[in-house]
């Protein structure tokens, strides 16, 4: 298939990433009876356009979405004053792990970077490199399959529809370069898809462990994720987390979404077309490793049409899934992925909490903080691969995109901060400075499995909350640094 035949196909699209999960469609208290084993993390997404111009407003509003722009999370976020600074992520390397690749993300990144005006890197479609540009760049370790779809008569289970990879790549991509415009993005690809046998786990384990002792990146964000009860034992599962503890040894920092079936967990075999929703409430690994920083959903309710450093301004307009929160900027997902580990004990640097917060018991509470992964307020992202042009929201992209503006400042990386971060909520004033702390909300996402609320400090949902960037960044790195 041509060139010319795929931007023909190509289209802006919305929807939610930030966990991991299949796309549901239907009530929330609605279980589905099967569900696929494999896909990348994106819970729900709508194809907005079939032009390379970004959807109005109104146009989003007429599918029941509230479209962000990246100019729109970055002033949620007050990532303004960070920019002013000249802190941008310049001289730092984000590796983003992800099944398959795309075979049009260069292309895309570059249609994507001339719609929001954004700055284009080395590496993007049509760009001449020059001194001082930002890179991006691919690595695909142990071979580079096509992501193609497979066809519409298939039987198989899912697995190699490697072309459902590419929008979780762009959305993935897109944002990490939108909220650190001068960071190096690394994408790094395994031809095997997130199975629970010898080949997924395994390979992208692997990866991010050459990744880490070849000094490639400081800041990794992970796409993939899978309920612990599915593994075989805890034995299995702690094999895997080579990488996370090589990691913590050489200054990289590991980020990873929390799941997008609330507090529900999901069991599955490589060979099995569908999986069936654990009765009690669950948590998603990677995420729930103590040494990943874990990342909870929320809807954010703020003006998508703002470009200036606004911080948490209201939207007079029709923010969809924050109607009923008419005073709130923020409210936790439904969907968002979140609870008690039943593998790893609690880590020390979850001993003390925020005043008000939900108790953690003797094991390890999941997430650590929140960021925009609702479907309904979800961020543009660009793809051109069909059959599934789709775009989700943001979590993936923006906790890698402030992390490496962090090893910025930093002057290299940071490593594990969560220690630090609950450092920061533990004393009342920088937590008042540094997080939006979001009390609305639950994710209670299926009738018949209990969830959690959202509760003033922690909460099984939200974490600590969602960054203020502008006092987060330099605070997180005085407090890594001991201060």
């Amino acid at each position: 298939m041509g060139t010319r035949h795929l931007r023909r196909l190509a289209r802006f699209v919305t929807g939610s990433i930030a966990t991991f999960g299949v796309a549901l469609a239907g009530p929330a208290s609605a279980a589905p009876a099967a569900i696929a084993v494999f896909h990348p993390t994106v819970a729900e997404y709508v194809q907005m356009t079939t032009s390379d111009t970004p959807p109005t407003q109104a146009q989003c509003a007429s599918v029941h979405r509230t479209c962000f722009s990246p100019q729109a999370i970055q002033s949620a976020y007050d990532l303004g004053p960070l920019y002013a600074k000249g802190l941008n992520g310049k001289g730092v390397t984000i590796a983003i792990v992800d099944s398959y690749g795309s075979d049009t993300i260069a292309h895309d990144l570059h249609v994507f970077d001339q719609a929001f005006g954004l700055q284009p890197m080395c590496g993007e479609e049509g760009v001449t490199c020059a001194a001082g540009m930002p890179t991006f760049s691919e690595l695909h370790l142990f071979g580079a399959p096509a992501t193609q779809a497979p066809p519409p008569t298939s039987n198989g289970t899912g697995q190699e529809n490697k072309s459902a990879w590419a929008l979780e790549v762009s959305l993935d991509v897109e944002t990490s370069h939108a909220i650190a415009p001068q960071a190096n993005i690394l994408l790094v690809t395994t031809p095997t898809a997130e199975t629970l046998g010898v080949q997924g786990f395994p390979d992208m384990m692997n990866a991010e462990q050459y990744v880490v002792d070849h000094h490639l990146a400081s800041v990794i964000s992970q796409s993939f994720a899978s309920t612990e009860e599915a593994f075989g034992s805890s034995t299995s599962l702690l094999q895997l987390r080579h990488a996370f503890i090589s990691a913590a040894e050489n200054g990289v920092t590991v980020l990873g979404s929390s799941g997008d079936f609330g507090s529900a967990g999901l069991i599955k075999t490589p060979v099995s077309a569908g999986g069936s929703l654990l009765p009690n409430p669950a948590v998603w690994w990677p995420s729930s490793d103590p040494l990943v920083t874990s990342v909870g959903g929320t809807n954010l309710c703020t003006d998508p049409m703002a470009t200036t450093n606004q911080p948490r301004t209201l939207y007079a307009g029709p923010v969809f899934r924050c109607q009923g929160q008419p005073t709130q900027t923020e409210v936790a997902w439904i969907g968002s992925g979140g609870g008690f580990s039943h593998v790893f004990s609690r880590p020390s640097y979850q001993d003390t909490l925020p005043a008000g917060s939900t108790s953690i018991g003797s094991m390890r509470g999941v997430p650590d903080i929140g960021l925009q992964s609702a479907p309904r307020t979800g961020a543009l992202v660009f793809i051109s691969l069909p059959p599934d042009g789709s775009s989700g929201l943001l979590c993936a992209g923006v906790r890698a995109g402030l992390v490496a503006i962090a090893d910025q400042l930093n002057g290299g990386g940071l490593g594990l901060i969560n220690p630090a971060l609950y450092k920061l909520a533990a004393k009342s004033t920088t937590y008042a400075n540094d997080f939006f702390d979001v009390t609305t909300g639950n994710n209670q996402a299926f009738s018949t499995i209990p969830g959690y609320p959202a509760t003033t400090g922690w909460d099984p949902v939200t974490g600590l909350g969602t960054p203020n960037a502008a006092n987060l960044v330099p605070d997180l790195v005085k407090a890594v640094n001991g201060h």
